[in-house]
């Protein structure tokens, strides 16, 4: 499986998505993490962060006992520039065409 296959993966998950939502204003404690999930337990919590580390979308620092959880928001920008940029580009390609066509008919459109 490639990195980006990894992102795609962890990004798929709502719960993934929630706590990459939380670490996006400010960092958090796996603790903070657990306790802002109230439907998930510590176990769950850990599992998807580390499914979230795994692909890069989380980067984790220890101090004492405490697990630090970052946003790493690099990795979404690269796999959704090049997908939504080649997609992008698809459509004005498609658009250009359906403009010309259009602009060199020589009857009007009916009403």
């Amino acid at each position: 499986m490639t990195n980006e296959d990894l992102i795609w993966k962890a990004l798929g998950d709502p719960t993934r998505r929630a706590l990459l939502d939380d670490l996006a204003s400010e960092p958090l404690t796996t603790g903070e993490l657990v306790a802002k999930h109230s439907d998930l337990c510590r176990t769950a919590v850990m599992k998807h962060l580390g499914v979230l580390e795994d692909a890069g979308l989380v980067v984790v620092r220890r101090e004492g006992r405490h697990r630090w959880n970052y946003i790493n928001p690099v990795p979404i920008d690269r796999v959704c520039g090049r997908w939504i940029h080649g997609q992008v580009r698809h459509l004005t390609q498609a658009v250009n065409r359906l403009k010309s066509f259009v602009e060199d008919q020589e009857e009007p459109w009916p009403q």
